[in-house]
């Protein structure tokens, strides 16, 4: 089995599903709240094993109600927590308005992910015994270098998530393999909004890119190829949030067997159309029972 390591955030997502988003200064009822585990790091590695590959985490949550649900659901779903700090302190949270399109406005506190700035003890050695390394935006950049260093260092594939966007340090871009923004957060990253061209700028800092572009599908582009377009099955969302990381956890674990990167791509789209299908994050994503039951090559 592929191992995936996934040094990122933990965070409870506090949803409130409503008709409509609020816009500034409004009130609006909504119609159901929900605490849902969550948090990017968390998220890609929950998708992950639930996609087939042998998943650890490395990460922090408080020492509180949060911090031990958030560790209950990830050792539910397969994933290894013994990397998993607890600091003193409240576990992060992230506060979603879900409105009837699908669509969704986060707003995230770190808490003790915040903490996490630099690697612990065993950590290097659990990065080294991995096939790839996923990491995101959402804990210290401090980390998140350490992380892509020590993966560099020992040969292991780094998979950032550029999210939430921000502008990346030159020593981050330099010791990451594969890029995966969405289109958004392309446009931050290079000031273009045309996907295509975003992504060729891209690939001077970066050998290999999937820019993710919702319901449009993704594209990938690697240096010296012709770039690879997959569209993503259409299905009605109901729920958006967590879809990207459904994403890149299932393409981790398909370029992880090997597979081509055109059917890896189609694969990973397959899980994200399963997840949006349904409402919450981590509790959307979908088994690799089931992605293999709904792909078509």
């Amino acid at each position: 089995m592929t191992h995936i390591a996934v040094l990122g955030s933990t965070n409870m997502d506090l949803v409130a599903y409503v008709e409509k988003a609020p816009q500034r200064g409004e009130t609006v009822t909504g119609r159901e709240f929900r605490t849902i585990p969550g948090g990017k790091g968390a998220n890609q590695a929950i998708a992950a094993a639930r996609a087939g590959a042998t998943v650890s985490m490395i990460g922090a949550v408080g020492n509180d109600t949060f911090g031990a649900r958030l560790r209950s659901t990830l050792e539910h779903a397969g994933v290894t927590t013994d990397h998993l700090r607890t600091t003193e302190g409240p576990s992060g949270t992230a506060h979603i308005v879900v409105d009837d399109e699908g669509g969704n406005a986060i707003v995230v506190i770190p808490g003790a992910n915040g903490t996490i700035d630099h690697l612990a003890p065993g950590d290097e050695g659990l990065i080294a015994s991995a096939d790839a390394l996923l990491l995101q935006l959402e804990i210290p950049l401090a980390a998140v270098l350490a992380g892509a260093r020590t993966a560099r260092a020992h040969g292991v594939r780094t998979v950032l998530t550029p999210a939430p966007a921000q502008p990346l340090p030159p020593e981050l871009i330099a010791a990451t393999d594969l890029l995966v923004p969405n289109e958004h957060e392309a446009a931050t990253l290079t000031g273009f909004t045309d996907p295509h061209t975003a992504a060729t700028a891209l690939l001077d800092q970066v050998p290999e890119v999937v820019v993710t572009l919702g319901a449009a599908g993704s594209l990938y582009a690697a240096r010296g190829a012709e770039p690879i377009t997959v569209a993503a099955p259409q299905v009605t969302a109901v729920d958006s949030t967590g879809a990207g990381d459904t994403f890149v956890g299932a393409l981790a674990v398909a370029l992880g067997e090997g597979r081509p990167v055109r059917e890896a791509l189609a694969w990973a789209a397959t899980a994200a159309a399963l997840s949006v299908q349904r409402e919450g994050a981590s509790a959307s994503m979908p088994y690799r029972s089931e992605i293999e039951a709904e792909f078509t090559a």
